[in-house]
């Protein structure tokens, strides 16, 4: 089963700085674009996809950091190998066994079907948000806006 899948970035944004006021996460219907959840971030916070692997049945985290308005792939830890976890990678053993690894990536949307049994949780800065029940168990597209005005956090 496919968890998550990315699409490409596109051109970088403007150099000038901005403040937690100015971005904001969103987390859209990805079929219809209704905005679900929207959370005020700032560069370098971390945004995280923490779920259940289909086959393994393991733990993955797979976290972000906010570079502009892109989500940067900066880590991703897994207990055991399977269907779409980084087989040739080079990967870093932890004392507790877990794998860990800095995968490149850029994305301007993640694209992820939450499921019940993967128990997909978005986590942002230091709150968790259970994206199984905030979408329905729909497909969702994860992006970072210049356009925090309409910041409306959900408290799942």
């Amino acid at each position: 089963m496919l968890v998550a899948a990315v699409a490409g970035v596109g051109a970088v944004g403007d150099a000038s700085p901005q403040t937690e006021a100015d971005r904001a996460l969103v987390v859209a219907d990805a079929e219809t674009g209704e905005r679900l959840l929207t959370v005020p971030v700032a560069e370098g916070d971390t945004v995280a996809l923490n779920y259940t692997h289909s086959v393994e049945k393991t733990p993955v985290l797979d976290v972000y950091a906010v570079n502009g308005t892109s989500l940067e792939m900066v880590r991703m830890e897994f207990q055991s190998y399977g269907a779409g976890l980084p087989a040739r990678a080079d990967v870093n053993v932890t004392e507790d066994g877990t794998f860990v690894f800095d995968p490149e990536g850029r994305y301007d949307r993640i694209y992820v079907k939450p499921g019940e049994i993967a128990g997909h949780r978005l986590l942002v800065k230091d709150r968790t948000y259970d994206l199984v029940a905030l979408s329905d168990a729909r497909s969702v597209e994860l992006f970072v806006t210049n356009d925090s005005r309409s910041t409306t956090e959900s408290h799942l």
